[in-house]
């Protein structure tokens, strides 16, 4: 049955990448230059990640999930060795670990904030333990702190998903400054994109040297080094690699997104207080806490929870109504560990972590991005107050 009077005439979507014209004409640069597979630009992209990093190794993927790959690829995991990690993820999180052949082992989440929790991270920690990766999880930051401390007594590697986390601020430290390994994501939905892509960050010169050979098939020159004005065509396989090199065309519009992060994710700042204070007149969507902890969120995603339990309908079912109303909508994320996958492989139930499965049905996304107007917004609101007040029990 068709919604004949949705609240908006157009569909607003979850999600909308920031576009300007010094991103085209850059790429246009790129097309013409004939140079478009990894090259100076690149270089440059990575060059002004470590500069704003404070000096830290800049590696540049085709995505966070490659990312991720060659840096736990660079633990050399054995049968048996343990990854630690959150259950209320994006799959490949968790897949990588697998992939790379380690055991995930889940902490659960605190309900509130989704932070991964380090108690109970302590708690899953054995002599198999390898690593722990945490994600930043929405664009707060995980409690670092507590994290670093756990990995430095039982000296294990700390492996940061920052794919959310491009400009969050941990104290006064920027995500990526201090850390032994941070990947960031530059999908369409994140704070910058460069359409896919990603980037790690790396405290550590060797283990930076290894992923950059990883990333271009173990070879020890990548394209760049070698056919360059001066470079030498030869090259030397190291060791058996990956096909996770970025491309000039896509660094062309990080070149230009990344000037503009501040802006960005200071219009997604003023849009994430202006929906903090429009649902505190519906009770039943609950928006996460922050963190207890001084930070700068950098508001990749507005994550709320359905109170079901005041409801006559599921999530599932409230979100194809939204879509009704022309309201687009994100699920970030249904638990890990209750994938088919995760049950048969390793045994994981329902009833193991609590915290994250209580979100896991409640969770979803409202629309975020720097081109949505209070207009749009106000559209939001008066969806999910149609609704709400449609399916009360």
């Amino acid at each position: 049955m068709t919604n004949s009077n949705p609240v908006r005439s157009s569909f607003l979507p979850f999600s909308r990448p920031t576009i300007g014209d010094k991103e085209v004409e850059e790429v246009c640069d790129s097309l013409r230059s004939g140079w478009l597979t990894s090259g100076p630009k690149v270089a440059k992209f990575e060059d002004m990640f470590s500069r704003w990093s404070g000096g830290q190794e800049a590696v540049a993927v085709n995505s966070a999930t490659a990312g991720l790959h060659i840096a736990l690829a660079t633990l050399d995991l054995q049968p048996g060795d343990e990854v630690i990690t959150t259950p209320i993820t994006w799959p490949s999180t968790v897949n990588n670990i697998v992939i790379c052949g380690g055991m995930p082992i889940f902490a659960d989440v605190n309900r509130d904030t989704l932070q991964i929790d380090p108690r109970e991270v302590e708690k899953k920690i054995s002599p198999r333990t390898r690593a722990v990766v945490p994600v930043h999880f929405a664009g707060a930051p995980c409690d670092l702190d507590a994290l670093r401390e756990l990995c430095k007594r039982f000296e294990i590697v700390l492996v940061e998903d920052a794919a959310h986390a491009v400009g969050t601020r941990y104290r006064d430290e920027l995500i990526g400054a201090r850390s032994e390994v941070a990947v960031f994501s530059f999908h369409p939905i994140k704070n910058i994109t460069t359409g896919e892509g990603g980037m790690v960050l790396c405290n550590d010169r060797e283990r930076a040297a290894r992923m950059r050979r990883l990333r271009f098939h173990g070879i020890s020159r990548d394209a760049w080094k070698r056919y360059s004005q001066g470079g030498v065509p030869q090259y030397e396989v190291d060791e058996p690699g990956f096909k996770y090199n970025m491309l000039d065309i896509q660094a062309a519009i990080g070149i230009h997104q990344f000037k503009k992060l501040q802006e960005f994710n200071s219009k997604r700042r003023k849009l994430a207080e202006n929906y903090k204070r429009l649902l505190k007149d519906i009770p039943e969507i609950i928006p996460l806490a922050d963190v207890q902890y001084p930070h700068e969120h950098a508001w990749h995603l507005f994550v709320v929870r359905l109170n079901i339990d005041a409801l006559t309908i599921s999530r599932d079912r409230f979100l194809a109504e939204l879509q009704k109303e022309n309201i687009g909508t994100g699920l970030h994320f249904p638990a890990v560990h209750i994938q088919r996958f995760y049950r048969e492989k390793y045994g994981y139930r329902l009833g193991d972590f609590p915290e994250a499965e209580w979100n896991s049905e409640r969770i979803f996304s409202l629309p975020l991005y720097p081109l949505m107007t209070e207009q749009d917004q106000d559209d939001v609101f008066k969806a999910l107050r149609k609704l709400v007040k449609r399916f009360k029990r």
